[in-house]
């Protein structure tokens, strides 16, 4: 069972989700709050696998909110659901700790399969978001920044599997490595980068042209 936080201040909408989520067998809404403070001060009562989190929301952001979501949850996994697809909000909350970012026009049943997609380890985003990552990365690859860091070829391959969307899983069947050796590079990559979380990864990762 996914335990599933919906944050959306559209009455209508954050009804739709619950109703959505509560209504599809394996998925379960166990909290929808129409702002950041109420779901934080509920959020380790609810202890839940995926947060999903608007960024235009009356008072503190959802922006600010994943950062503060991220400080009581290092792990907890979060999944923006927006209307805005400004490249700066995108990769601000990428860097804030997101690992997917959707438009709501996402139809329902790929919601569900990105929630489970986030769940599982993945980084799944609406196709134009997407393309807007692959075309920022391509610029930057173009045009690259020097690189602060080293990495190890094989950290460069496995970044670039999490640069694409691909599950830890997906990442160790391509290389032809254990899960385990997976999340051995990404503990390296993680010091070498100074970030904490994966998103932090691909975000810091595609800005200074690391991969």
């Amino acid at each position: 069972m996914i335990k599933v936080i919906v944050v959306e201040d559209n009455d209508a909408i954050r009804e739709g989700l619950r109703i959505l989520i509560d209504g599809t067998d394996g998925y379960a809404c166990i909290g929808a709050y129409a702002d950041c403070n109420s779901m934080l001060k509920n959020l380790e009562r609810h202890e839940p696998d995926v947060l999903l989190m608007d960024i235009g929301l009356p008072g503190m952001n959802g922006i600010d909110g994943i950062k503060k979501a991220k400080a009581v949850y290092p792990d907890l996994t979060i999944l923006v659901l927006t209307v805005y697809e400004e490249n700066e909000l995108v990769f601000d909350a990428l860097c804030a700790g997101a690992c997917g970012y959707l438009v709501k026009k996402t139809p329902p049943s790929r919601l569900l399969e990105a929630i489970q997609e986030a769940y599982q380890g993945g980084a799944p985003m609406s196709a134009n978001i997407a393309r807007k990552v692959i075309d920022f990365f391509q610029q930057k690859k173009q045009f690259p920044a020097k690189p602060q860091t080293i990495l190890t070829p094989r950290e460069k391959e496995i970044l670039s599997g999490l640069v694409e969307g691909n599950s830890f899983k997906a990442i160790a069947d391509s290389l032809f490595i254990s899960i385990e050796t997976v999340r051995f590079h990404f503990r390296n990559i993680y010091k070498k980068l100074h970030v904490h979380s994966q998103s932090e990864a691909v975000a810091k990762a595609i800005k200074e042209g690391i991969i």
